[in-house]
């Protein structure tokens, strides 16, 4: 994998591109909505919307103003406030959070002073400028807490806030499809020692044997997993895990969040509008229970992240590992949904530009893809920049997800980026598709 190479002046240009794509974002998921929805808590699964703005200015100052540019604190009493592992989101309505119009003046006052820091700052020298990877880093923080403020959105109660133009139809050639393409087996790099603003639990790059196997060609769809619904899938206590049956029992699942059934009809309610649950799209708001219950239903399983990854980087014909599934170019709007470009996943078998060498489409964008993996560091993983970004997860409370959904922004996306998240999240906009071992006769 080759990662792009940049000079002093291209970088802050892509820093600059970045930070900037990142708070147009921040601002219209903030401007959208009145103060009484951006200081309420629409679930205790997520922050109030103004704690998230605020949190983005304050990561912003400690890392680049105080951290790179060496400069002296602007607000050290909010520090606290908005420590992400201080208060967990349940609680941070009872904080003394800024109030929307000082939150909005403060986020803008230290991209102001960032953006100086920005023009002037060397990029080399140490671990945090050099490539630019503090700006990376904070650009990426921002896109994902501007992805958790569109999840937000997505439970909220209130008046429609967010509009798009829906994504195009599948291309002609989708029904001709094969449902699932073999992976050879053999060795491949696994993870990353170059990408310049790639975190830490992405490294380093690792060599990875693996067995072949068979690999859904796209994500399940709607339609697929309305038939494990219709089938009793959520009443069948065979295609559980003990946990996850306990999980369905306790709180009564019967399918995919958002969904319900009126008459004849399956609904689903997707940023304030009702409407029909569209069967060609990848299936959304799963956890990983239900994922696997489908798997299980489909008599196959999850692919794990090694997996995963192979079948979206690994190239057979070369034997090197890609940055994406396409190859080494950044992500354009040809090869992925991303960037909240749309407002839901666009339908399976979409982007063939973007496919993987083997044929494997949507393996970037539409939707984040539960694996089989727990969230485990790789062999010779060092925390950086701080211990909290990805050891404190490591362990099997959280199960790994690849790929990115329509919601990821191209910044905080790539084949070797890895998400993480409890087995029974479902408000994160998750699906997955399915793989199962090659036989001998087949490879």
């Amino acid at each position: 994998m080759t990662a792009p190479a940049l000079d002093p002046e291209a970088l802050r240009r892509r820093a600059l591109d970045a930070l900037t794509t990142a708070r147009e974002r921040t601002r219209a998921l903030t401007t959208c909505v009145d103060d009484r929805e951006l200081t309420a808590q629409h679930s205790p699964l997520m922050s109030p919307l103004v704690w998230d703005l605020a949190h983005i200015g304050n990561q912003e100052e400690q890392w680049l103003l105080r951290n790179v540019g060496g400069r002296e604190a602007l607000r050290p009493d909010i520090d606290p406030i908005y420590d992400a592992f201080e208060h967990p989101r349940s609680e941070r309505p009872t904080l003394p959070l800024l109030p929307p119009a000082e939150a909005h003046a403060y986020a803008a006052e230290v991209r102001g002073r960032v953006l100086d820091i920005l023009e002037r700052a060397p990029l080399h020298g140490s671990p945090l400028t050099d490539a630019a990877f503090a700006f990376g880093m904070i650009a990426q923080h921002e896109q994902q807490h501007d992805e958790t403020m569109l999840i937000t959105h997505q439970l909220r109660r209130g008046p429609v806030a967010l509009t798009a133009p829906p994504p195009p139809p599948a291309p002609a050639d989708t029904a001709l499809l094969p449902a699932e393409v073999l992976v050879p087996g053999g060795p491949f790099t696994m993870g990353t020692s170059t990408e310049p603003w790639s975190l830490d639990n992405e490294r380093p790059s690792h060599l990875r044997e693996v067995a072949p196997f068979f690999i859904d060609t796209v994500p399940v769809s709607n339609g697929a997993y309305l038939a494990f619904v219709e089938d009793g899938g959520y009443e069948d206590e065979r295609w559980w895990t003990p946990a996850g049956w306990a999980h369905v029992r306790e709180h009564g699942l019967a399918a995919p969040l958002f969904w319900h059934r009126e008459g004849g009809a399956w609904l689903r309610r997707r940023f304030g509008v009702t409407e029909p649950v569209p069967r060609e799209e990848p299936v959304l708001h799963v956890c990983w229970y239900e994922a696997d219950a489908y798997a299980r239903w489909a008599g196959r399983r999850l692919p794990t992240e090694t997996e995963w990854e192979k079948a979206a980087r690994h190239d057979p014909a070369t034997g090197r590992s890609r940055r994406y599934p396409w190859g080494d170019a950044d992500p354009g709007p040809e090869h992925a949904n991303l960037g909240q470009r749309y407002l839901q996943p666009a339908p399976v078998g979409s982007y063939p530009a973007g496919a993987s060498p083997l044929g494997v489409r949507q393996l970037v964008g539409d939707v984040w893809e539960w694996t089989a993996s727990d969230f485990l560091p790789y062999p010779g993983f060092a925390p950086f920049p701080y211990k909290e970004y990805s050891e404190v997860f490591f362990g099997p409370d959280h199960k790994v997800l690849r790929g990115g959904s329509f919601a990821v922004d191209k910044v905080a996306c790539r084949g070797t980026f890895r998400n993480w998240d409890y087995p029974v999240r479902r408000q994160i906009f998750s699906g997955f598709r399915t793989a199962r071992d090659a036989r001998p006769e087949q490879v």
